[in-house]
């Protein structure tokens, strides 16, 4: 029977581990790239150049560092809606996502998916899906394809803790376990669904358990700190290309703002989020750094520096991107004209 594995969480533990130099800044430049992103992109979105749906990943930026240095560029990626961080940390690059906001031509699907639905086959990146658990089964079924074709890529299927109560996602759950399918379940459970908490949507508060029934190894792990998710990552990843199949993680994290630009969030006090930013994961990356003498300071400042032209050049050009011709309506989509059978 599978077990919950128990939580690392130990900082002792994990500064054992000696990560190499170039790690630590990778995770360092990974989360500081997608949290000033994401800030410039509120502030876009203030100026109403930005419209639309609007979900920021800032305090989760952990989850795509751990994601960049433990898996391989072939590995495939499917995700939710709060996905410009995982985006960028599959390598599309600020300046295509940034345009993509701003629904330019230039953007990363041509100014037509908007916030909700970045997409790069380039980069083994799927999405970027609006609907709440459907990338699940999508994922599931991309873990297939690998699984067809032999190879020992996995699929990284993420959803958020209010989609692990979908229906598909237990239907995934018994199909990938019974076929043994290359998937990689990750739970980004950031305690509240929109605005409710898990613990008023859910009987079970350990959503680690929710794989227990179909035998799926299954592992808490402890979203703000990029070591963790990087090691929980890396012990998922050599199960499923042993050909075991599933494994499921259920990452805890947490997000400083609301769930989308429109959102308050009075259901949270302000003690809660207050102690949460004590952990913030790119604080805590960096004073580890510095502390731990694995870089200067200098050398620090120096990839802050380069991270805030690089995303000043990314506003600026979404800014000066042509939008989309009216043409592009009949582009990238099914239409009559492709398809002269069907009729109004």
């Amino acid at each position: 029977m599978a077990e919950v594995l128990e939580k690392k969480k130990s900082d002792k533990k994990l500064a054992s581990q000696n990560y190499d130099k170039a790690t630590y800044l990778k995770w360092l430049e990974t989360m500081y790239r997608i949290r000033r992103f994401e800030e410039k992109g509120l502030f876009a979105y203030s100026q109403q150049k930005i419209r639309g749906f609007f979900h920021v990943y800032i305090g989760q930026e952990a989850i795509a560092g751990g994601l960049v240095s433990a898996l391989r560029k072939e590995d495939k990626i499917v995700t939710a809606y709060r996905q410009h961080g995982i985006a960028l940390s599959r390598g599309l690059s600020p300046a295509s996502c940034m345009a993509e906001l701003y629904g330019k031509a230039t953007g990363c699907v041509k100014g037509k998916g908007g916030s909700m639905h970045f997409f790069s086959a380039e980069h083994n990146y799927f999405g970027g899906n609006g609907i709440v658990g459907a990338q699940i089964p999508i994922g599931t079924g991309i873990a297939f394809a690998e699984k067809y074709k032999g190879t020992d890529n996995l699929c990284v299927t993420m959803f958020g803790d209010g989609a692990a109560r979908q229906g598909a996602l237990y239907e995934s759950f018994n199909m990938a376990m019974t076929w043994k399918l290359p998937v990689l379940y990750i739970c980004e459970n950031n305690m509240y669904a929109m605005g409710t908490s898990v613990t008023r949507t859910s009987n079970v508060h350990d959503l680690a358990k929710i794989g227990l029934s179909f035998d799926i190894p299954s592992e808490s792990v402890d979203g703000m700190n990029p070591e963790s998710v990087h090691e929980a990552l890396t012990r998922a990843a050599a199960h499923i290309r042993a050909g075991k199949g599933p494994y499921y993680l259920e990452i805890e994290t947490y997000r400083y703002r609301g769930h989308s630009v429109s959102d308050p969030a009075k259901y949270r006090t302000k003690e809660e989020l207050e102690a949460y930013k004590e952990k913030d994961p790119l604080v805590v990356i960096q004073d580890r750094i510095i502390k731990q003498k694995i870089a200067s300071q200098k050398e620090v400042d120096d990839i802050i520096e380069a991270i805030n032209k690089e995303i000043d050049d990314a506003m600026e050009f979404a800014e000066n991107s042509p939008y989309p011709l009216p043409s592009e309506l009949y582009e990238d989509n099914y239409t009559q004209k492709d398809y002269p059978y069907i009729t109004d």
